[in-house]
């Protein structure tokens, strides 16, 4: 039976206004915007949220007033999501490079080479493979139809703005009444450590104590983290729970269990809440990452068939570019494919500069740019044609990243080049990789919405650049910020991803590691894997994150249960089961950016002040100006708990309530 041939929503032959300056620039604002949200989610909860959807909605509201048509919205949406591929690749590798110890802060100029060399890389080599991908391949892109189906609703007049808009302002004003430099009157969460009564147990003849106990915390009172539950659902989010409740319940009480030592610590002032906090995050985590590794290969193991059928597709479509003659239809027309093929080359340049720089070694910078641009083109196929089977939010970007980390740390350990140039340029591969495949898988879905849209794919490939150009050189700034403010590394800020990538490069060219952890870590997730465990990736980021942060995510996973256990008990249609989920997922988008927001602007605020010499203290602490009026003025001392564990009932009924009565109109 013949194939139907495909029909776009706006045909090949309309004339519309597309590539123009208001959705350029409506869409880099959004880029820079959701990609600052998505940098403090990511390095917070170990997750980012595709901003696809939130962006084609913003994108329709806002052009409506500006009278825009559909392919300025797709242009718009198209823009606005690069700065959270952008950023996604960059949280998972930058902060690695403070984490590691081999900088004291983020640098700017290095920091903003690696965005721009792995954003441009991934734009042209998708550029290269779009036809293969996104026309001629058989994948079912998920969340590209589901944002092209948002898109086309939205032409009838509902575009979901409102829900956007308000939860953010919510989750705004939530933040600035529970963040440390804002007018807090909320705690975010609080904990306690329950001690076990001693034990005596005897060892080869001798009687020795053990004792410890175990810390119990309550859930993080963030709207962000239960939107981001809610989103991903209840087995994800149960899944990541898991290596939660294996991490604080169950290693650390053992761990302090199994060392009487540690005892001699809260003899000598410390309490047991610091120690658990300590062996959390000196043993624990060297645990979490083993099992990490070894989820990392097999997820790609697990995905052979589907990388093996991806790179066989980019390196044919290779092959098909250069016969290509061009097609008449706008719908066809890329941009010129050797001027695309001399950007690769061009970029090349640059890369090797900044490898040479970093490993201090003009071979090791020459084999590292060829590895990189052969890895990037491969890695960019493989994460386009996994976007294209399961959606953008299941892109398996870390353990790309993982793997071409190994390969270069192995081939500078064999070159010699070892120590901290070792460290930095191993680095520096796994960030050009990691921004270059988080574009691509991107970029891969959007091209696959514009196609079904009927968008223009050379002008589509620009805006990209443009989002690419202005996010690398923009979204540094806030990360900068909330290092300073909030500490990458530290509880606040674990950024998970970043943490593994520092201990493997470490490790391996630094020559510095916590082995015999990792290698337990390691062999419990083999354990994992033979009980055919669900995603071991998952429980291992569950462990390394802290306990409150998954909590809360549990928390939002429940609730987007108790939404799907209503719709099945009011048999509701699946038009309206996909309205009420719909209008959950938006909701959810706006309480995780807005949240979010807040947390960077009061991150800038309090490092405006700390250049500008602005010292207020309480209690001989220094703290914001906010902080200071809410002590000084309102007479605020211990922000509430009990009022930040109302938030869920509110969420509830955002969550729940609203998504039922939109579908009862």
């Amino acid at each position: 039976m013949e194939k139907q041939k495909f029909k776009p929503y706006v045909p090949a032959d309309s004339v519309l206004s597309e590539l123009t300056f208001k959705a350029v620039f409506l869409g880099v604002l959004m880029a820079i915007v959701l990609g600052a949200a998505n940098a403090y989610l990511g390095m917070k909860a170990g997750l980012t949220v595709a901003a696809t959807f939130p962006a084609a909605v913003v994108a329709m509201a806002a052009l409506r007033v500006w009278k825009g048509n559909i392919l300025e919205e797709n242009i718009a949406r198209t823009t606005a999501s690069v700065g959270e591929a952008l950023v996604a690749g960059a949280i998972f590798t930058i902060p690695a490079f403070v984490i590691s110890g081999v900088w004291d802060r983020l640098h700017y100029f290095e920091s903003t080479l690696i965005m721009l060399i792995g954003g441009m890389l991934g734009v042209l080599f998708v550029t290269i493979l779009r036809r293969s991908m996104v026309e001629e391949a058989d994948l079912p892109f998920p969340e590209s139809v589901a944002a092209a189906e948002i898109v086309k609703a939205g032409q009838g007049g509902q575009t979901g703005a409102s829900a956007v808009f308000a939860s953010m302002g919510i989750a705004a004003i939530w933040e600035l009444f529970k963040n440390s430099n804002g007018i807090q009157l909320i705690k975010d969460y609080t904990h306690q450590f329950y001690q076990f009564s001693q034990s005596k147990i005897d060892m080869f003849g001798e009687k020795v104590t053990y004792g410890g106990g175990f810390l119990f915390e309550t859930p993080a009172a963030s709207p962000a983290l239960t939107g981001v539950g809610f989103i991903v659902g209840l087995r994800v989010a149960a899944v990541l729970f898991a290596g939660a409740v294996m991490g604080w319940v169950v290693l650390v009480p053992l761990s302090i269990f199994a060392n009487p030592a540690l005892a001699n610590y809260v003899a000598n002032g410390h309490s047991w809440l610091e120690v658990a906090q300590q062996v959390w995050l000196k043993q624990i985590r060297p645990f979490a990452v083993g099992t990490m590794i070894v989820a990392a290969f097999y997820t790609l193991y697990n995905l052979k068939d589907s990388l093996i059928t991806g790179i066989t597709k980019a390196i044919r479509d290779l092959q098909a570019k250069k016969e290509h003659k061009g097609e008449v239809s706008r719908l066809e027309i890329d941009l010129d494919f050797k001027k695309v093929v001399w950007a690769i080359v061009g970029l090349s340049i640059p890369m090797f500069f900044l490898y040479e720089y970093f490993s201090a070694s003009i071979v090791s910078a020459l084999l590292l740019t060829v590895i990189m641009i052969i890895l990037g083109f491969l890695f960019a196929a493989v994460a386009g044609y996994l976007v294209g089977l399961v959606g953008s939010s299941n892109n398996p970007i870390s353990g790309l990243t993982l793997s071409s980390l190994l390969i270069a740390a192995v081939l500078l350990v064999l070159l010699g080049v070892k120590g901290q140039h070792g460290v930095l340029a191993v680095l520096g591969v796994a960030g050009v990789i990691c921004t270059s495949a988080g574009i691509a898988g991107d970029m891969t879905q959007d091209l696959k919405v514009g196609h079904i849209l009927g968008g223009t794919p050379w002008k589509m490939e620009i805006a990209e650049i443009i989002g690419v150009i202005i996010a690398a050189l923009v979204l540094i700034f806030p990360m900068i910020a909330m290092d300073q403010v909030y500490h990458i590394g530290s509880a606040e800020l674990p950024a998970p991803q970043a943490g593994l990538m520092a201990l493997m490069a470490k490790g391996i060219v630094g020559g510095e590691m916590s082995w015999p952890l990792v290698l337990a870590g390691m062999f419990f997730a083999i354990g994992l894997i033979m009980i055919k465990s669900p995603s071991p990736m998952l429980i291992a980021v569950g462990m390394y994150l802290p306990f409150h942060s998954t909590a809360a995510i549990f928390v939002g996973g429940v609730i987007r249960w108790m939404l799907d256990t209503v719709l099945k008990k009011r048999n509701a249609s699946d038009a309206d089961r996909v309205k009420a989920e719909n209008k959950g997922v938006l909701i959810s988008s706006g309480l995780i950016a807005g949240e979010a927001l807040m947390a960077v602007i009061l991150a800038f605020v309090v490092l405006g002040e700390r250049l500008s010499g602005v010292e207020r203290l309480v209690n001989g602490e220094t703290v914001s100006s906010l902080k200071y009026f809410a002590v000084q003025a309102l007479g605020v001392q211990n922000p509430s708990v009990i009022l930040g564990l109302l938030v869920f009932a509110g969420l509830i009924y955002l969550l729940v309530n609203v998504p039922l009565k939109a579908i009862k109109k």
